[in-house]
């Protein structure tokens, strides 16, 4: 006799699964798309060619790999430090990381535009030795940065948790080095993780807007973000220009998804096949 799950049937499921999917996700990128091919090829290349639309895609997708860059690091690192260490204030510590994900974005952007302007505690310091912060790219990369990092965090944390201190101790009783354990056991069986992680702190960068706004200062071929023109394009009843450059986002938001997730199957097919 077949034994009855407490979960509903596959049917149910998958068809609830489609369901959603099609009415949340694929109808709105339908549309998207749709409505970007309304205004024909041509058209499309002129608005995507613009010289304001070329610079706003620079300054998006430069300042969301320094991000990234950056995240990747530190994320590790403080991934690192609240899966293998005690000490006061760890559960502050490890709340506070989820901060970027509760906080409003403009609240967000307010805050750091307080903190880095010209007379804020960090930007005076910063603009006295020459490194002005608001109204420029770096007060961009920092703002992609604050609301990207707990992507990077909470998809590494848990993998570093389950690896577990034994392992380092055998390849350590085995006479490896400091180095060679974490270049050959460690970051092997986090890679994927931290792969995936990088990934989705790039294309939450990509589509930052409200954080951004305040402190990039928002200048037409230096400081102007991706989304900030298609919202400008929107504003001037513009349609066609606002979905043919939302359009460009999303392409490269799935670009860079595919590849991440290609780069993990061939991790997991060739690199954990060898050892």
């Amino acid at each position: 006799m077949r034994q009855r799950s407490v979960i509903p049937g596959f049917g149910l499921a998958l068809g609830t699964t489609v369901l959603y999917l099609g009415a949340i996700v694929l109808l709105p990128l339908c549309a998207l798309v749709l409505k970007a091919s309304d205004i024909g090829a041509a058209q499309l290349w002129t608005i995507l060619s613009a010289p304001r639309t070329l610079s706003a895609i620079r300054v998006t997708v430069g300042m969301a790999l320094a991000a990234t860059v950056f995240n990747a690091v530190y994320g590790l690192l403080l991934a690192w430090v609240l899966a293998r260490y005690r000490f006061p204030g760890k559960r502050l510590l490890d709340a506070l990381v989820d901060v970027p994900f509760a906080l409003p974005t403009a609240v967000a952007g307010l805050a750091l535009t307080a903190l880095f302007a010209k007379n804020g505690w960090f930007g005076a310091p910063l603009d006295a030795i020459g490194i002005p912060v608001s109204y420029t790219p770096l007060g961009i990369a920092i703002a992609m940065a604050f609301t990207s990092v707990p992507f990077v965090v909470r998809t590494v944390q848990p993998v570093i948790e389950d690896l577990g201190a034994d392992v380092e101790e055998a390849s350590r009783s085995l006479g490896a080095s400091d180095f060679q354990i974490l270049r050959r056991v460690i970051f092997p069986a986090i890679f994927p993780a931290f792969l995936a992680g990088c990934s989705l702190a790039f294309a939450r960068c990509l589509g930052e807007f409200g954080a951004v706004i305040f402190i990039a200062g928002n200048q037409p071929g230096k400081t102007e973000i991706v989304a900030l023109l298609a919202f400008i394009r929107l504003e001037e009843y513009n349609y066609g220009a606002a979905a043919a450059i939302a359009v460009v986002m999303l392409a490269m938001a799935f670009t860079m998804l595919i590849v991440t997730n290609l780069i993990q199957s061939w991790h997991l097919r060739y690199v954990g096949r060898g050892d």
